[in-house]
């Protein structure tokens, strides 16, 4: 590692801290979505119904809508590092209450620290890799890395489940270990943040834009909700899917689920990534439309997956095109503060429609639920399209 020596701190070269930071955002994302197969366990443990389980995962999105709201921005002027830190060891702090308090007020209390240090890590660092190197290279990065480390997440949580001794202790020590040394590490990355002589007078998250693009990023925000909304029916439902409906009740198959969905996105992001951004975002919601019309009919687990597989590289490539369309319209003192602002549109996806499916399945069963939200959902996909290709078409991509 190419490391230089000042009299304040050891600083590393630019090219290494793209790699830290990169990593340390796929720590966190995978982190977050490590409980995702875990929630079974506790549901079998504690006796508690299905539902509490959207509301345990809803309280993630509510902690990352908040922090988004409150803190997304502030690394415009606070500085890409200092948040980072502070998001990492917020990731470690929600471990740490996984470890202590593993009962249902305390699964709440560290999802909601879970989402409130993703969302001060989410746009920083993805601003941070587009200034740690060109855009071109970091915006595939940034997104790779989103999904990628989504996936790894339930994975590493399935792999646990299935052969931990002790699988509702074990990842979260693990990543607690890892958190607190990559917040170590990145304290040591580039900034690339200017220090104002001035700081701005604090204030919660808005939007600025000129008139002439609001039109696409609502477009693009409308599509992250809904690939996120996506994203959220595997990430928190996958489990009770294959086990009330497939008959599958595999704690490493619910794993699996959000794997291969969020797995597919990488793959598609990393395949593709030479495609004109008009046309990731036409495949990307074709992709994600084929793969919800199967996954409302899939009366098999191999069609299950084929749904996921399919639905997770439209998510993949429709959201890489809805961050590419935002990151144009913002100039660079505004970078973090528009991609905030769509990151808090897509993780209200995990919330309202979550919730809402965890309700519905109370009182109807899986397929007519479903059946509703693919209906909703490819709406959303239809009119996003047409706003954001409407956008593009005066010259970004």
């Amino acid at each position: 590692m190419s490391v230089t020596l000042s009299p304040a701190r050891l600083r590393m070269s630019h090219g290494w801290g793209f790699r830290v930071v990169a990593v340390a955002f796929a720590t966190a994302l995978a982190f977050s979505t490590v409980p995702t197969p875990l929630y079974a366990l506790y549901q079998q443990r504690d006796g508690f119904p299905a539902f509490l389980v959207t509301v345990v995962f809803a309280a993630y999105a509510v902690g990352v809508m908040l922090s988004l709201y409150l803190a997304g921005h502030v690394s415009d002027w606070l500085g890409r590092r200092r948040v980072l830190v502070a998001g990492l060891l917020a990731e470690a702090l929600s471990a740490a209450v996984f470890l202590l308090w593993p009962e249902v007020p305390g699964l709440i209390v560290a999802r909601l620290l879970s989402g409130a240090g993703i969302g001060a890590i989410t746009a920083t660092a993805t601003a941070h890799l587009s200034e740690l190197r060109p855009r071109a290279r970091a915006g595939l990065a940034a997104t790779v890395v989103n999904a990628g480390g989504l996936a790894l997440g339930p994975l590493a949580g399935g792999l646990f489940a299935r052969f931990a001794g002790q699988p509702l202790h074990t990842p979260f020590a693990v990543f607690l270990v890892v958190l607190l040394a990559e917040a170590a590490v990145v304290s040591l990355v580039p900034e690339t943040v200017e220090r104002r002589e001035e700081r701005p007078a604090y204030r919660p998250q808005r939007l600025s834009l000129p008139p002439s693009a609001r039109s696409g990023f609502a477009g693009a925000a409308t599509g992250a909700f809904a690939a996120f909304a996506l994203s959220g029916l595997f990430m928190a439902l996958a489990p009770t899917l294959l086990a009330h409906e497939l008959h599958e009740p595999s704690r490493l198959l619910a794993g699996l689920a959000p794997f291969t969905m969020l797995g597919s996105a990488a793959v598609a992001q990393i395949g593709l990534a030479r495609l004109r951004t008009t046309v990731q975002l036409r495949a990307g919601y074709a992709l994600m439309g084929t793969g919800l019309v199967l996954l409302v009919f899939a009366g098999t687990v191999p069609l299950f997956f084929a749904a996921s597989a399919l639905a997770g590289a439209g998510f993949g490539l429709g959201f890489r095109a809805a961050v590419g369309t935002v990151a144009a319209l913002a100039d660079d003192f505004s970078r973090g503060e528009v991609l905030a602002a769509l990151f808090l549109a897509a993780y209200a996806g995990l919330v309202v429609p979550v919730l809402l499916i965890g309700l519905a399945m109370l009182v109807a069963s899986g397929p007519v639920v479903l059946g509703g939200f693919a209906v909703l959902e490819l709406g959303l996909l239809g009119w996003s399209a047409r706003r954001t290709l409407g956008s593009r078409a005066g010259g970004l991509g």
